[in-house]
């Protein structure tokens, strides 16, 4: 099958510093054009992006700060980039949240005004997320084959929800599951341990992921002005930043970990001050 297209679309993804717009910037990103009449061009380009590349970061996308010191900087290929996209639509995984907005202001810190006007912006996630929703409704219809009667009711929900796992245990017994690194597994099974292992986030620190271990297995902070710095780090700078979180609205259960952490922090600090 051929795309029906009226103009060339831009297929397109990027690897970054970090996921903050406003401060992150790009460091690799590969465009595939296809045209009205079905010829394809692709452009790979990694950019300096002129900050340093957190190692939390590297650990995702594997690309460091050596490979792109070299590299181009975005405003050195912004105008000749402009040129070549000025009458694509555009395509991506999750774009629409992230790749575009990234690819926009990277544009605009160049002084170079891309405008989505009258352009048309495919995200597949969202056809995805769309045509296969992620609610428990649609999970007991794809699995168990049955619509499910009197959803939204607790007793219906965790019947079904049972009936689910049942199904799947099932259904990927022998299904291999590869991971982020590379590593090859078949971890839906019926054992309890490695449906945990498989289903957990086992990168939270945290239940709601408030406090996430980062690469080094350090505990992080996952939200606000100090997201991916080391919270014993953070507390010992910023005194005032523990007695906020404990006052703040956020749940006991996070509470309980920060208040580990800083009692841990201060444990140590004490043994270090006696040895000397």
């Amino acid at each position: 099958m051929q795309l029906n297209l009226k103009r060339p679309i831009a297929f397109f993804d990027i690897e970054s510093t970090g996921t903050n717009v406003v401060k992150d910037r790009i460091v690799e990103i590969c465009f595939y054009k296809v045209m009205p009449d079905g010829t394809t061009e692709t452009r790979l380009r990694r950019i300096n992006p002129t900050i340093p590349i957190p190692p939390e970061v590297t650990a995702i996308h594997g690309i460091t700060n050596a490979d792109v010191e070299n590299e181009p900087t975005f405003k050195q290929v912004a105008k000749s980039l402009f040129d070549w996209l000025k009458d694509c639509d555009l395509a991506g995984y999750n774009s629409n949240k992230f790749d575009v907005p990234m690819l926009i202001e990277e544009f605009l810190r160049c002084d170079i005004d891309f405008s989505l006007k009258n352009r048309n912006l495919v995200d597949v996630q969202n056809i995805f997320h769309k045509m296969e929703p992620r609610t428990l409704k649609a999970a007991y219809k794809f699995y168990c084959g049955k619509e499910l009667v009197d959803a939204h009711t607790a007793e219906a929900d965790t019947i079904a929800t049972y009936e689910i796992l049942m199904s799947q245990i099932e259904r990927y017994k022998e299904t291999e599951f590869m991971d982020n690194e590379g590593n090859a597994s078949i971890p839906v099974k019926n054992d309890m341990d490695a449906l945990y292992k498989f289903s957990y986030n086992h990168r939270n620190v945290d239940l709601v992921g408030h406090i996430v271990y980062n690469a080094k297995e350090k505990e992080s902070f996952n939200f606000g002005k100090h997201k991916g710095k080391v919270v014993e780090d953070v507390f010992a700078k910023d005194h005032h930043y523990y007695d906020w979180m404990m006052n703040a609205d956020f749940p006991l259960s996070t509470k309980n970990v920060i208040k580990d952490i800083r009692f841990r922090a201060l444990g140590n600090s004490n043994m270090i001050i006696k040895k000397q």
